[in-house]
Formats: structure tokens, sequence, C-alpha cells
């Protein structure tokens, strides 16, 4: 059980951990979308029309998320650069 947050660094420092947990799976999830939309482009290459408009679409969203979640991450450096905040808190090292 989390302590309840007595002021607003405290609230901030919460909301950033939930961040950091999160950004990097959701992250992790679109490159995986992106390469299951590429693998089904690859394979279904001179067959399937659907198939092959379905992988397209596949790397597309993957890309926009992927697009999406590095933004989030520049976003948050940025802000805690400006606010004080330890930069590292932002931007979390992907193993």
């Amino acid at each position: 059980m989390t302590p309840q947050p007595t002021n607003l660094q405290a609230l901030i420092r919460i909301f950033t951990d939930i961040i950091e947990v999160t950004v990097p799976v959701i992250a992790g999830l679109a490159l995986l979308v992106f390469f299951w939309g590429l693998t089904r482009f690859i394979l279904n290459v001179s067959g399937d029309e659907k198939a092959i408009s379905e992988g397209k679409n596949l790397m597309v969203w993957g890309l926009i998320a992927l697009f999406i979640m590095v933004s989030v991450w520049g976003i948050l450096r940025f802000l805690s650069s400006e606010f004080g905040f330890d930069p590292s808190i932002a931007l979390p090292l992907i193993p």
C-alpha cells in the first residue's frame, strides 16, 4: 500500500512512477505490433491482398504508437528539467 501524498511534489512523483512503468511496456507492445505487421506483410507479399493491407495497417499503427511513446518521454524529460525534478525520472533506461 502506497502512502498518501502530502504535497504536490509527492503527487507528481507518484504520477511519474506510474508513467515510468507503463510507457516502456506500451512502447514494447507497439514495437511488437510493428514487427507482427511486418511479418504478415512479408509472408503474404505475393498472395492475399487483405493480409497485405492488414500487415501495412499494423505497421502504421505500431509506428504511430512508438512515435507517441517517444513523444511522451520527451515531454516528460522537458517538464521534469523545467520544473527542477531529476531528469532521469522522465526517461527510463530501456534494457
